[in-house]
Parts: C-alpha cells; structure tokens; sequence
C-alpha cells in the first residue's frame, strides 16, 4: 500500500512538472532570465561588455563576474535546446532539495519516500519554484548548494566550498558563513570564504573589465535589478519601501531590522544545531537571506516553502497552523485571491506583504519559539481555538489601519502613449467626447473599481498647472501628468490600489491649490462605469 501511495506521489509530481513546463514553453516571455544570461554571454563572446548587455525587455545581466564563468557552457547549444535542458535540470534540483530536506520532515525511515515525494510535489506548485520554471532562474540551484552545506551531507574535506561557489554566483548565502562560524563549523567557515574569494579571483583573471566594473560600481546599482518597491519583493526593504518610510530614515530603520532578523535566526539556528536539527537550522538561515537581502523576488523564496513544510511536520498546533498559513501564501497570491474579501486597506496590505511578514516572524521565532513556550500540550480543540482567535486578533488589528502612507505599489500615472487604451481613458474619447468634459470645474474626473486597483482619469480646465495624488494622510504626492492628447484640452489617468485615503489635488500657476477631492466627494462628482 505504502509503495502505491509513493508511486502516486511521484507520478503527480511528474504531471505537474510536464503540465508546468508546456505551459512555461508556450509564453511568449518564457525564461527570459535565461535569455539574459544567453545573450549577455554571447556578446561577452563576442567581446561586448558584459554588463552593457540589455535584453528586449530590458533586464541587464546582474550577477559577479564569476556567475559568467559558471555559465559559460550554456552557449555551446542553442537557446530552444538550452531552454529544455534547463527546464529538466530545474525539476531535477527540486527533486534533489526535497530528498535533502526529507531527513528533517521525519524520522522514520519507512515514511521518508513518501514524505520526500510529497514535498516534491509541493516545491513544484508553489510559486517560487514556478517563477524559477518561468524565469529560467538560478535561484533554485543556489538554494541546493547552500542547503547541502548547511545540511552537512557533503563530504568533509569539502564542506563549505558549496557556499563559496554558491556567494560567488549570488552573494546572499554568505549568511552561511556566519552560520558556520555560530555554530563552531570553523573549518566549514573558512573553506566558504576561501572558495568565495578564490572564485571572485578566478574571474578578475579571466574577466578583468567585468571584474572590476561590478566590484566598483555594479553592484551597488540596485536600480539595474527592477523596482525595489514592487509587491515582488518580498524582503524587509521591500516591504519597508510600500509602506513609505522615509528615504533619511529607511538606511538606518532597515539595517537595525536587518540586524535584529538576522541575529534571531542565528541564535536560533545554532540551537536546533546543537538539538541535532541541521536540516531546521540551515532552512531557518536560508530564510534569514531572503528576510535580510535588499531584493528577495519570488524565485529567492524557495526557503519559506521550505521552511512551511518543516512547520506542518511538526507537532504543535500552533506550528502545524502558521505553516499552513505560510505555505498558503507560498503558494497563492493572497493579496489577488483575498482582495475581494479585504475591504480595509491596512488588511489588503497585510495579504500583499504576507510574505514577508511571515518570513520575518519565522526568523524571530525560529520553528516553534511559540510552540516550546508551551510544553503542556493542550487539547487539540483548545489548541485550534487559540490559533484562531490569534488570527482573528491579528487581522483585525490590521483591519483598523489606514493604507500606510506611500504604501501603494498599484499606482502608476500613464503617459501620452496610453491615450489611445479605453481600458485608462475611459471617462472621453476624442477631442469631441472630451470637450463635453470641459467645464467650469477646475477638474471633471470618474473612477472605475476593480479586483485590485481603482482607475481615476478625467479633464483639467486650463487654470491647473499642477495635479497630485496623496495615497494616504502624511505620505509623499504622487505627480499625475496633465497630457495635451487633443488640442485645447489636457487629460489624465492613473491608477491606485485604493481611494479609501486618497485625495487628489489641483494647484495653480502660483503654486496655490485650486481644489482638493477625497474620494467621497469623487463620487459625488462624478462615477463612471461605461
């Protein structure tokens, strides 16, 4: 019976793998990271620079030099073959991730095919391991080296290398160093960060333009890797520029949270260490990375579900339930699926980040900081019961919070090139529509409400020269363009995750404000659904 149920397993496994990879090979952008990576080698090859390289979409190539040498091979074959040995290798890393953390999910031997087959399975659903799919990610592979040193699997003589090479490709597992060094893998310590710098010397050997154009100037452009503030990132600083703190405040805010993370899980993980918990310590670091890293984009994320595997494995309530709840949000987005249901901005906020909440907390609390404070081991109906008023106190909490200000990743201010998309302009269309709008009115807008997102456009009469959007009281103005789509007549149209705290204003040459609407007075004004 057992080996039927494992052999389900891996046969569900391999179905969600071939459905997932037909579906990535049919997008017209699959894999464009890879694509990235192919074509900034070529060029390389070619004598171009490397990081002058940009793709069609624009992404550059963003990791160290040595990245480039690892990946040198990958020109030798064309980039349809490359994209189908790539997607297979990927599978097969997420294969070689659940076996390695399968000791830690159970100790029974006889259990264990199941449980890695299972933990197979779900690695390929949720959304990190599908963005690395999509993509054509390294992440993934990152991930593998980096448990299978902290895990202590590899042969002595060679254990810390992994990392190394792991930090010369992406340099965020450098953590591990200070893992190994927490708790008392000194040689471990020493051999990562001599393969580290070995690796880094290798390449200013062999790329020595690109070696020194990234260690003095390209790694520190964080810009080249996207919009830190996009709901992607799901790290610390991502998450801290949603909610707007200020750009003077944000470097100092950050590294003391950074700090305190980081430090809880190391403490943390040096006593699971020290319990016999490998497996446990070295997912709890993985997710300090994506917790500390000033970028954490969902195929980073491959720790949380790691982690939200060992949480349903263990044997508290309280433990079983927040891995639930985390290996929820690994797998959906909350912020999409629940928006419907979030009618306060401050819980549509927690939905979008939850994530990095729940990242951050693990980190804090490190597999069950809650759980061993109760060793009673109460009821399983009182357990649930606690669980769920917990919950329910946290998002009610939540629910009671104004969007924080700035903290509206939706809002984009589209520009002359989308007038011609009703889909923004929807309030006239044409210079003969549009004239209808021009009133007395120092502006004449309408809203239409969506799953996610409120869309706001209209007319300006010519005495605004200024126009802004405030997402919430206290936060930064947003410059809404005044566009001169039809003559005499100016338009405008943007989009926000809510009205609910926004105020929209209009301002004179002189810099006075002329108007100012809130979003009950826009709906008195004017509402538009057509």
């Amino acid at each position: 019976m057992r080996d039927r149920r494992v052999a389900l397993a891996w046969a569900a496994f391999v179905v969600v793998a071939l459905v997932s990879g037909v579906l990535v090979l049919h997008r017209p952008d699959r894999l464009s990271d890879l694509h990235i990576y192919y074509g900034a080698l070529s060029d390389l090859r070619a004598g171009k620079p490397l990081y002058g390289y940009v793709a069609e979409n624009g992404g550059p190539f963003t990791y160290p030099p040595f990245a480039a040498l690892v990946l040198w091979p990958i020109t030798a074959v064309s980039e349809g073959v490359l994209q189908g040995i790539w997607l297979v290798t990927t599978c097969a890393a997420v294969v070689a991730i659940a076996g390695s953390v399968g000791v830690a999910l159970t100790t029974r031997r006889s259990r264990r095919p199941l449980v890695v087959a299972l933990a197979a399975t779900m690695l390929m659903l949720s959304a990190p391991v599908q963005s690395n799919l999509r993509f054509g990610q390294v992440s993934i592979f990152i991930v593998l080296m980096a448990l299978l040193d902290g895990l202590g699997v590899v042969p002595p003589r060679l254990r810390g290398t992994l990392v190394g090479v792991a930090a010369a490709i992406k340099l965020t597992p450098l953590l591990f160093v200070v893992y190994f060094l927490a708790v008392g893998r000194y040689r471990d310590a020493g051999r990562s960060a001599a393969t580290f710098v070995a690796c880094a010397g290798l390449a200013a050997i062999v790329l020595p333009q690109e070696s020194w154009a990234y260690w003095t100037e390209t790694v520190r452009q964080t810009s080249r890797i996207g919009n830190l503030s996009s709901l992607g990132n799901q790290s610390l600083h991502g998450m801290l520029l949603r909610v707007g703190v200020d750009e003077t405040a944000l470097p100092v805010l950050w590294a003391g949270m950074v700090a305190l993370t980081c430090a809880a899980a190391l403490l943390r993980a040096r006593q699971l260490t020290r319990q016999g918990r490998p497996g446990h310590a070295a997912v709890l670091v993985g997710c300090a990375t994506v917790a500390a890293s000033p970028v954490s984009w969902t195929h980073h994320q491959v720790w949380p579900v790691l982690a939200a595997m060992l949480l349903i494995g263990a044997s508290g309530v309280t433990q079983r339930a927040a891995g639930a709840a985390l290996l929820a949000a690994m797998v959906v987005s909350l912020g999409a699926v629940l928006s419907p249901v979030s009618t306060r901005p401050g819980v549509q906020f927690l939905f979008e980040n939850a994530r990095a909440v729940g990242v951050c907390l693990l980190c804090l609390v490190g597999f069950g900081g809650v759980a061993i404070a109760a060793q009673r081991r109460p009821a399983a109906g009182r357990a649930w019961l606690r669980v769920g008023v917990t919950a329910s106190v946290a998002v009610a909490f939540f629910a009671v919070q104004p969007l924080p200000a700035g903290a509206d990743p939706t809002f984009k201010a589209y520009s002359l090139d989308d007038v011609v998309n009703p889909r923004y302009f929807f309030v006239c269309r044409g210079p003969a529509e549009c004239a209808e709008y021009a009133t007395d009115a120092p502006v004449t807008f309408g809203t239409r409400a969506e799953k996610t997102k409120v869309r706001v456009n209209g007319v300006v009469s010519p005495q605004v020269t200024r126009l802004e959007y405030y997402s919430a009281p206290g936060g930064a103005p947003r410059a809404i363009p005044l566009l001169a789509a039809y003559p005499g007549l100016r338009t405008f149209s943007f989009r926000s995750a809510t009205m609910a705290h926004g105020r929209l204003v209009a301002y004179a040459s002189d810099g006075r404000p002329i108007v100012s609407y809130d979003d009950e007075l826009a709906a008195a004004l004017r509402t538009t659904t057509r």
